[in-house]
């Protein structure tokens, strides 16, 4: 690693973050709300994955698939629609200006913050000093009293599964793929392929999902999971739980690829691409956090609950930091870096308290313990449930499938989880946030008055059904 050093006279900062996705520039701008001076290093668009190549062009895709979907099937609302067809190369386009507005909207607030923008790669390079090469290759070097690490996360590689660019792809390749495939293998029943695959089936394509673990999305609730697989398959769309890909052979017009099922029975696959998505990893190579003597654990950066590494004035945030990889955990532990940088005693964050969502149709949300967590715990627990189909607005807008279920410690009637599967479901998981984060009763939801007609009425349909006698 080249050490730089620091000329006199070269600009000092308070705080320098590396990274501009959610935490980066959240980070940044909470502390110049501290009156700190600060330097953000960024080698790409602002905004990092998140908002170019992720969370925000995702979402813009899906809407589109969303919006055609409805467009194939409008008779039952009175609309008569003739010859529809998606354009995928459209539906890329906008996209992608969705993702660049948003990126130019991170640079307005930065500015606008007095956040001082270098583009570069940066490399701690010892003590408080930061070199940076630009992109031209023109390096400097910069100080700062306290440094926070944003840097993300990549795509985990997996031997024989290494992506080409060409048939075996990740999530950015199909992000700005000029046509929909006829067919798609997705390797991966995370939120990331099961967002992916929900939208190229949507598109036209023939989508295979596999997953190693018993079903989709194996974090969530199993009622949950299994309401989103029968959506799928009721969509079309092929799903292989307890799977996994032995081999994979590459051609000029597709992937051969042998599935073997947990009884070990293989049966063939054959697709234009398959698209990995199984999991990633922390961005932290190339940091020079072995020479700054940096802990690192399993791939990503090792802190404490107040983001503090084991170096003094160097702390880690986001995905680099590991734990649940999602933009707005990102975001709170900018706060808490910040604050604690500050002097302040930030509360740190309570893993079971950051909601989770799955951007498909039906979408899923989730935030605190699952049923089966909670047993394990030792809680005995009382569930409540409320279809959505008994939804009044849930009929209006012909999206019946899914359900709320809320988990509640039956010794005290406190709420312990909260799990949704349904169209926009992701759209009411703050109200149940809040109520696990107060610990609110079953009692106290059905109290409050929820507006009619409303989904979240469904949230209080579950919580009088948690308080019915068993």
């Amino acid at each position: 690693m080249q050490h730089t050093t620091v000329t006199p006279g070269q600009a000092s900062f308070d705080v320098t973050v590396i990274g501009s996705g959610p935490g980066g520039y959240e980070a940044a701008l909470h502390a110049a709300r501290h009156g700190m001076k600060v330097c953000l290093v960024e080698k790409g668009p602002l905004g990092g994955v998140c908002v170019n190549w992720g969370c925000i062009p995702t979402k813009a895709l899906l809407r589109s698939a969303e919006v055609y979907d409805l467009v194939r099937n409008p008779a039952s609302f009175g609309v008569h629609v003739q010859d529809s067809s998606f354009d995928l190369a459209q539906a890329v386009k906008r996209s992608r200006n969705v993702a660049l507005k948003s990126s130019k909207a991170v640079e307005y607030m930065l500015r606008k913050a007095g956040v001082e923008v270098r583009q570069g790669e940066a490399v701690l390079a010892g003590g408080t000093t930061i070199a940076i090469t630009a992109n031209d290759g023109t390096q400097s070097a910069l100080e700062a009293r306290n440094i926070i690490l944003a840097t993300g996360s990549r795509p985990r590689a997996f031997p024989g599964l290494e992506p080409d660019g060409n048939r075996v792809i990740t999530s950015r390749e199909a992000l700005i793929m000029k046509e929909v495939p006829a067919s798609l293998v997705v390797v991966g029943g995370g939120a990331i392929g099961v967002e992916l695959a929900w939208f190229y089936a949507k598109a036209g394509s023939k989508v295979t999902i596999v997953e190693l673990l018993p079903r989709l999305l194996p974090q969530e609730d199993t009622e949950i999971s299994e309401v989103l697989k029968r959506s799928f398959e009721k969509g079309g769309i092929t799903v292989k739980c307890a799977s996994k890909i032995a081999s994979v052979q590459r051609g000029e017009s597709g992937i051969t690829a042998d599935l073997v099922s947990e009884g070990g029975e293989t049966v063939q696959l054959e697709a234009d691409y398959m698209l990995v998505a199984i999991g990633v990893t922390g961005a932290i190579d190339n940091l020079g956090l072995e020479a700054a003597g940096v802990s690192t654990d399993r791939g990503f950066i090792a802190t404490d609950a107040l983001c503090r590494t084991n170096v003094d004035g160097l702390y880690a945030i986001g995905d680099a930091r590991g734990g649940m990889l999602l933009a707005h955990k990102a975001s709170a532990e900018a706060s808490i870096a910040v604050e604690t940088i500050a002097g302040l005693n930030p509360e740190p964050i309570e893993d079971a308290l950051i909601p989770r969502c799955v951007y498909a149709q039906p979408s899923v949300a989730s935030v605190g313990l699952t049923e089966e967590a909670a047993v394990s715990r030792g809680h005995e627990v009382r569930v409540g449930k409320s279809l959505f189909a008994a939804s009044g607005k849930a009929n209006a807008f012909g999206q019946l499938e899914g359900l709320v279920k809320l988990v509640f410690d039956a010794s005290n009637g406190r709420m312990l989880g909260g799990h949704l599967v349904g169209h926009d479901a992701v759209e009411l998981i703050g109200e149940i946030g809040l109520a696990c984060r107060l610990g609110l009763t079953a009692a106290e939801l059905v109290k409050t008055i929820h507006a009619h007609p409303t989904l979240s009425e469904s949230i209080r349909e579950a919580a009088f059904h948690a308080m019915l006698p068993a």
